[in-house]
């Protein structure tokens, strides 16, 4: 094992699927949803992340649904 090798850690799963394998991401998972986003609010790219532009683009329209609902903050308070 090379030393590039066990310095790679796995990343955890940021869209999971459902019972029929369907990819999803869940709105009302809070936490889930902040480590996905700066301090300032803004949404980490997908380079940071780790997903594909199909996963992007859910984790995206989560954290805007999640701010519409009230659950997360457009921006920070200290900005």
């Amino acid at each position: 094992m090379s030393h590039l090798q066990r310095r790679r850690s796995r990343r955890a799963k940021v869209v999971r699927q459902d019972v029929k394998g369907n990819p999803w991401v869940d709105y009302k998972d809070i936490d889930e949803l902040r480590r996905m986003m700066t301090p300032n609010g803004k949404i980490y790219s997908r380079k940071r992340l780790g997903t594909s532009a199909g996963e992007q683009r859910r984790v995206s329209k989560a954290i805007k649904r999640a701010r519409f609902m009230g659950l997360l903050p457009y921006t920070s308070g200290t900005v």
